[in-house]
């Protein structure tokens, strides 16, 4: 098994990646030294998120009764067992909605009974206690905040994105990286959200509708490993790419959630074979675009071809996002939660070799998409 990081830099394994030649332009140099990617990553990494003065008193973490190969994993790598113990002094994060007056913070306090800590090196986040939880408040049913990572918030502020970008991620769900990725990009560019699981791809077009910020934004079923559909901003105009492709006259119309009959049968099949995700040789799904999204109006053949490489070197995307499966075992939290699950599965479900080491090829399939010369 692959040497125990912790959970904070295993989450920000999310890449700000430019140059690939299948899917990304050259990408913009930030003005600032001090919002570089490489900043960013480290600042998320090696500073606090509350200031130690507003930190909760700790209390003397309990022991768990973790599995003898998962203490004797622990030990190879220099861990003390006790960190796992620690889940109550974690704080849970939430994003306040960009253009929410700070009147609100009050609001929400008072409605969740704690104080929102500010994180200072993250826009609009805040910090609460991990035991609150905000599925039930009105400011959270009302679209005013939502739960995100700060590790998830970091990598996605080091990408530096711009006004005008078009921006794919490619492991999308469950979408609170969509959300704050969209407010990043405001009035225009485009958002691309790519996810293997068609039932949490559709949790993320959920999020993108409740928090009104799907209009410039497409959702792909697919495979990110090798998905090859270009942003709208793409030559459509060139037919030169598309000969001899049949041309059925098919438009995109505005978006609706109906499906057609076509659809349905496939979500049948899909269920019937006892798999959520789409097979590998499928092609890309798309199951949202909103009205600014660039493709109402235009052939479908168009948008949905695969790219070619001399369309990709002129039409690819600015940024790309890579927040890939991990193992979890450097996740406090997630390893907490085997008290509930059984700590007997421990061994199968994080420290199988033949699963880790299928996690290294997808991450490295993934990385490779945007990475590789």
């Amino acid at each position: 098994a692959p040497r125990v990081q912790s959970s904070r830099r295993r989450r920000l394994c999310a890449l700000w990646a430019g140059g690939r030649r299948h899917h990304c332009r050259r990408p913009r140099t930030p003005s600032d030294p001090s919002r570089s990617p490489v900043s960013l990553l480290w600042r998320a990494m090696d500073s606090p998120e509350i200031p130690p003065s507003d930190r909760r008193e700790e209390r003397p973490p309990a022991s768990l009764p973790l599995p003898a190969a998962f203490l004797e994993f622990l030990g190879e790598n220099g861990l003390d067992p006790a960190l796992y113990s620690k889940a109550d002094t974690i704080p849970r994060y939430i994003r306040l909605k960009p253009g929410m007056e700070s009147s609100v913070v009050t609001e929400i306090e008072s409605e969740l009974k704690c104080d929102l800590m500010r994180v200072s090196w993250l826009p609009d986040f805040y910090a609460i206690p991990p035991e609150i939880q905000i599925a039930g408040s009105k400011a959270y049913q009302q679209g005013k905040i939502y739960g995100i990572d700060a590790a998830s918030g970091a990598a996605i502020l080091a990408l530096d994105v711009q006004s005008g970008d078009h921006v794919l991620d490619l492991c999308a769900a469950p979408g609170a990286k969509l959300c704050m990725l969209a407010d990043m990009l405001g009035s225009s560019g485009s958002l691309t959200g790519v996810d293997v699981a068609k039932h949490r791809l559709a949790a993320c077009r959920t999020m993108l509708q409740k928090y009104s910020l799907g209009d410039r934004s497409r959702l792909f079923v697919a495979d990110g490993t090798s998905f090859s559909i270009l942003p709208v901003n793409s030559n459509l105009g060139s037919m030169e790419a598309f000969v001899g492709i049949e041309d059925n006259g098919s438009i995109f119309s505005e978006w609706t959630s109906k499906r057609s009959w076509k659809d349905r049968q496939k979500s049948k099949k899909a269920k019937a074979a006892g798999s959520p995700h789409l097979p590998s040789t499928s092609e890309p799904e798309l199951i949202y675009y909103g009205k600014d999204s660039g493709l109402v109006g235009l052939q479908k053949r168009y948008v949905l071809h695969p790219s070619t490489d001399a369309a990709a070197c002129t039409s690819g995307y600015d940024k790309v996002l890579v927040d890939a499966e991990c193992t979890h075992d450097g996740s406090i939290k997630h390893i907490q939660k085997f008290e509930f699950w059984g700590w007997k599965t421990l061994d199968r479900r994080v420290l199988n070799v033949e699963r880790t080491g299928n996690l290294l090829h997808l991450q490295a399939d993934h990385l490779s998409i945007v990475l590789a010369a």
